[in-house]
This record gives structure tokens, sequence and C-alpha cells, in this order.
């Protein structure tokens, strides 16, 4: 029974603590309107005192501003807080001033007699240069270094997210570290954000206090001479002594916040407190020895107090000994660390000559402004949607894509490598807009004539200004941003297979155990290799075939005979099953697949020459024959694109294998099947037949 209470009890703690804090604030409302008693009214006076030296001692030992991110929080409930004793000590004041100086309680009473000792006038001196000190130094130059920090902070926003993104796609960062590095920048925004009308806060207290004090001493002469009948010297020893003691009692705590307030925007991170900070940059001799020997010659001038600056000057002299001790004894360490640091240099690894990233966007330093981008069209951003497309599309992971500038390159030129292999190359402006013609449209335009990288279509480069213009005359136009996007898009699409590795494949087959266990640990390693299994994937991935079914895949692996079969064996007899994922794709449901085939005296051609040919991955054509070929489909793969049609050659399953070898390096865009893998459920019509001539078959 006592357990079970004990845990009640531990169960309400935490909403116990988490409604003090609004009680509290009703608390200090309640304080604006309602009289408080004497003994309250010094507690909360002492409780003011102790809060503002608890929040300059915090703000002390930060290592960084965000380290103390309630302090915009903590400020505002201290101002309010002061303000609410204010009222309420000005009330008690006005009310009860003429029957002495502790109407007001002790601790008003304290700071008028024993502060200003009794004396209004040099109380009144005293708050004036408190008031001064706060308000126009300390809270003016605060708010100053508030303002400018949350403009540059808020200034360099885009480059700290556009610096987190390009650390994304080149894989430095894993999500989580670069939603924390999102996260503790937007912190630090809206930190000094909050900071900057923070500061408002503190002048707005100063001033108040001011007003308050001229209330106090005005209304106090008015209520004592008229209601009490006071003279105006009792009146004013009186009332106004009253007056300074509680504005004092309220400046003192609010200097203190204004000192915290300074501390905290004049904060530099570090991995020191404020006093470690301090201390460890003023710790050198070469700034000690001077000191002590100009606060020896000032002592030496006549009328000076020797003695005094002598002290301070052997003082000097002795800090001075004392950081020069401690320096050369850091010295020798530190010369270790470089010849240490020299000997690592000296022997260094792998991974300082070799870059790691499997696929890189280099870049000439005339197009840094593009990766700099920020918005929808910046190249970070659609580089990471064309990343995540591409990878939902051929069903896997793209790698990270590091994104770089490279003085090598010229200003306006760009270069895309798999691994270290360059793989693509072109140029592009920044500052202008790539047109390209359509059928009726003429070359008018005034720019830089150049060939489309991705395509290779006859373009041009114009101003900006010039775009309406380039549409009206039918022109297509498209932004630098895109035009590399589409060059890289099409680098990934032909080289999808080199970047499937066997640790993605690994990820694969991890992913799809979640769903799919017994299938996967029947397969793999049992039936196949890790390592079969990667070169089978990089087989449909060379000829645009998606492997998101790898349930499909499996299944169809685990009823071959593998131990007879080499992988493109294997990759030939489970295509029938993939293939529709292809189709999909590339075509509607609806529509006829438009087919090309090959003349049969070719056909039969290719297949004597496939068999006689011990090299099974080679296929031996004439010359002659094997430009024919490729021109005739040239010219039908053009007539089909330009009626938005998809391009399938169809011919022999024997052949299949050789002919889409033969056919990918010259022409990817043709897709070559078998008359196996056309699907049952498609309607199919002969588009063209190839052989010594192109003729049209419809």
């Amino acid at each position: 029974m006592q357990e079970a209470q004990k845990n009640n009890f531990l169960s309400l703690a935490p909403n116990v603590a988490n409604s003090f804090l609004p009680f509290g604030i009703i608390a200090l409302v309640a304080m604006l309107v309602l009289p408080l008693p004497v003994i309250l009214l010094d507690t909360f006076f002492v409780l003011n005192i102790t809060l503002s030296l608890l929040i300059l001692m915090v703000a002390m030992h930060t290592q960084r501003p965000l380290d103390f991110s309630s302090f915009p929080n903590l400020l505002l409930i201290a101002t309010v807080l002061r303000l609410g004793l204010n009222v309420a000590s000005t009330r008690i004041v006005l009310k009860d001033g003429h029957t002495g100086p502790n109407a007001a309680g002790q601790v008003i009473e304290a700071f008028g007699e024993f502060i200003v000792s009794g004396n209004y006038a040099v109380g009144l001196f005293v708050f004036s240069i408190l008031v001064i000190i706060n308000l126009v130094v300390i809270t003016k130059g605060a708010g100053r270094v508030s303002e400018v920090s949350a403009r540059f902070t808020l200034d360099a926003l885009p480059g700290k997210q556009m610096a987190i993104d390009a650390d994304l796609n080149a894989g430095i960062l894993t999500h989580e570290e670069a939603k924390e590095r999102r996260a503790e920048i937007a912190q630090e925004a809206d930190f000094y954000g909050s900071m900057d009308g923070a500061s408002k806060f503190v002048k707005g207290d100063a001033i108040a206090g001011i007003l308050i004090l001229l209330i106090n001493v005005i209304g106090g002469l008015i209520i004592g001479i008229a209601q009490h009948g006071l003279s105006v010297t009792d009146a004013a020893e009186s009332y106004v002594l009253l007056a300074i003691g509680d504005g004092l009692v309220a400046q003192i705590p609010s200097l203190l916040l204004s000192i915290a307030t300074a501390i905290i925007v004049t904060r530099v991170s570090s991995a020191e407190n404020m006093s470690e900070h301090i201390s460890s940059q003023l710790s050198l001799s070469a700034a000690w020895i001077p000191t002590s020997f100009v606060i020896l010659v000032l002592g030496l001038i006549p009328g000076m107090p020797t003695q005094l600056f002598l002290v301070f000057a052997c003082v000097a002299a002795a800090l001075a000994f004392i950081t020069n001790k401690r320096e050369n004894a850091d010295d020798a360490p530190a010369e270790e660390d470089v010849d240490v640091e020299e000997r690592e240099d000296n022997d260094f690894d792998i991974s300082s000559v070799k870059d790691d990233a499997k696929i890189s966007l280099n870049v000439g330093f005339g197009l840094v402004p593009m990766v700099s981008q920020t918005d929808a069209k910046g190249l970070v951003a659609n580089v990471t949607k064309l990343r995540k497309e591409t990878s939902k599309r051929l069903g896997y992971v793209i790698p990270g894509i590091r994104i770089r500038d490279d003085i090598e390159l010229q200003p306006t030129q760009y270069q895309i490598k798999i691994g270290e292999k360059i793989v693509a190359d072109d140029e592009v402006y920044y500052d202008k807009i790539l047109a390209i013609p359509s059928d009726d449209t003429q070359f008018d335009m005034q720019g830089i004539q150049v060939k489309e990288p991705a395509f290779g279509v006859e373009s041009i480069w114009i101003e900006p200004e010039l775009e309406l213009d380039a549409q009206a005359k039918g022109y297509v136009t498209i932004d630098p941003s895109s035009v590399i996007i589409t060059h890289l898009g099409q680098v990934l699409n032909l080289h999808a297979s080199e970047l499937l590795g066997q640790d993605e494949v690994q990820e694969l087959l991890d992913e799809l155990s979640k769903t799919h266990p017994n299938l996967v640990e029947s397969v793999v390693p049992k039936v196949i290799a890790p390592h079969q299994l990667t070169s089978i994937l990089q087989n449909f991935l060379s000829e645009a075939i998606p492997i998101a079914d790898l349930n499909v895949i499996l299944s169809e692996i685990v009823s071959l005979n593998t131990q007879k079969m080499s992988n493109s064996d294997i990759s030939e007899a489970v295509r029938p099953k993939i293939i529709p994922l292809l189709i999909q794709k590339l075509t509607k449901f609806k529509e006829k697949l438009p087919l090309i085939t090959l003349a049969p005296d070719l056909e039969q051609l290719i297949l004597t020459s496939v068999r006689q040919n011990p090299d099974e991955n080679m296929l031996l054509l004439d010359g002659d024959l094997a430009k024919t070929i490729l021109t005739n489909l040239n010219e039908a793969s053009e007539t089909l694109t330009n009626q938005n049609k998809a391009v399938f050659l169809i011919v022999a399953p024997q052949i299949r294998r050789h002919v889409a070898k033969f056919v990918r390096s010259q022409l990817p865009i043709v897709n070559v099947l078998s008359f196996t893998e056309l699907p049952d459920n498609r309607s199919v019509e002969v588009a063209f037949t190839v052989g010594n001539s192109s003729e049209s078959s419809e």
C-alpha cells in the first residue's frame, strides 16, 4: 500500500512541477492589481534579487549561447516580477509613506538608510547613475549586439541549410544527423530573434524605473502635503527616501539582468565557460610584461601613490612570470605533436588520396551560385529530387551524389564521375537560359549555339530577358539547373548497374526479409551466392529493367537449376517474369506495343554466327552489315520517338543477349526483347522490319 502511494506521488510530481510556472505567472499578474502585505513584499524583493543573481551566474558559466536558450523567457518573467513589485511597493509607499521609513518593509528601508545613508539627495544621484549605466551603456550596447546577431544569423541561415543538404547528398551526414543540424540552426535563429526582442524588455524596464520613481516622488509629496498635512521637508524625507529605496531595490536586479543579457549576446561558442575562456586568453606573458612596466613608471610620477602602484606592478610582473613558465611548459608537447603530425602526414593512408563517393558532380567556380540556391529550383534540391525518383524507378536506393566545386574545371564546366571515372562533362551558363528549337523553329535567336548535353540536340544559350520571345517563336526553354539534372538523370540510368554493389543488394535482402523471411533464407546463400545475385541484378539494370520485385526474382531463381547455369543464363531465364515492369514503365497498359523485328534472313544469319562463335558474349558481323543494321534501327527509333512511343526490338531468345549487347553500345534507347518475353495480356503491332533496308510493315 505504501509502495503504491509512493508511486502515485512520484507520478504526480512532474505534473505539480509543470503546474508551478503557470501559477507563478498568474501570481505575478495578481501582484499588479491586488495589495500585498509588507512581509510578502520583502519576500518577493529578496526572491527578485536571488533570481537575478542566479541568471547572471548561469549566463557566465554557459559554453555557448544556445546552452541557455530559455534566457529570453526567464528575462521576461524576471522583468514582469520586478514591475509587479514596483506596482505593489508604489501602492504601499503612497498609501502609508507618511508613517515612516519602515512603511514599505525592511528591504526598502535598508536600501534607503544603508546605501544612501538616509540622504535622499545622495540617493537621487546614485539612482540616476545606476539608470545611466544600465540604460545608456549596457542595455543600449546589448540591444545593438542582439540586433546585429539576429540579422547575421538569419542571413546565414540559407547557406547553412545548403551546406547541410550538400553534406547529406555527399553521404557525410546521415538523415538523423542532418535533421539534428537543421533543428540546431533553426533553434539558433529563433534564439537570436528572441534575444533581439528580449533586449527591449531590459530597456523598457529601465525607463519604467525612472517613471515609477518620479511618480512616487511627485505623488508622495502631493499626498503627504495635501492629505496628511506634512510640511514639504517632512514629506520629502519620508516619501522621497522611500521612493529612492524602492527604485534602488528594483534597479539593482535590473542592472544584473542587463549584464547577463550583454554576456549572452556577446558570448562566442566555446568549449569553456566565460571565466575559463577569458582567463585562457588573458594568460599571455607578452601582455603582462609591458603592463607591469607601465604601471611601475606611473607609480614613479611625483604625487602618485607610489606604494599602491608598486604593488600592482609587482602583481603584474608575477603574473607575467607565471604565464611565461606555463607557455614554456606547453611548448614541449606542442613540438612533439608537430613531429607526430609530420610523421602522420608522411605515412598517409588510402583515404587521403582516394575519393570514396560513388557518384560525384563537380562544378566550376562559375556554377557555385547554383549550388548555393536553397529554393526548389536550386541544384541541390533538384539533385535530391532526381535521386529519389531514380531510386523509386529502378527499385534500389541510389548512393548519395556528392556535389563540390573543382578549380581545375572551367568556370562554366561541370563533370559527372562514377567513382574515379569521368562519364560525362559539358558546359552550362548560370546567367543564361537554354533554348531548344522544335521542328518548325528557325534559328534566329542571338546567343551561344551548342548541343544539348543529354541528347545532343542543337540548342542556343540566350539571355533571360529573351526567354518569352524564344517561347513565342517555338523554342523550349530550360534553366541551367534543369540542364544539368537532365544530363545527370541520363547518366544514372545508363550506369545504374555500376552503382549497385553487394552492400546495396544486402540492404534489399534485409528489407525483403522483413516480409518474406523464408524466401530470402531459402535462396541466399543456399541456392545462389550474394555476389552471383549482385551480378544478375546488374544485368537487369544494364538494360534499364527495374529490380523492385526482388521477391519475384528470388522466387524464379528457386525454380532453376542454377548449378549448371551462368549468371547470364540465370538472368535470361528470369527476365520474362520481370519484363512487364519495364514495359509498363515505358507504355500505357491499353496501348499497342510498337515492335521492330529483324528480317528472317538477317535473324538466321545472326543465329548462325552465335552458334559458331565459341565466345558467346561476342556477335561477329560484317562491318557494312553492322552499320546497316544500326542505321535502320536508328531511323526506326527516331520515328517512334517522335511519335512518343517506346522502342522495342523483338528477336529470337537464342540471340537476344548478343543483339542487346551489340545494340546497347550505340542505341541505348532501344529495348531488346525476345518473343518469349512479350506479355500475353498486351496487344502488339509490327512497326518496322530491319533487314538490308528499312521497310515499314504497319
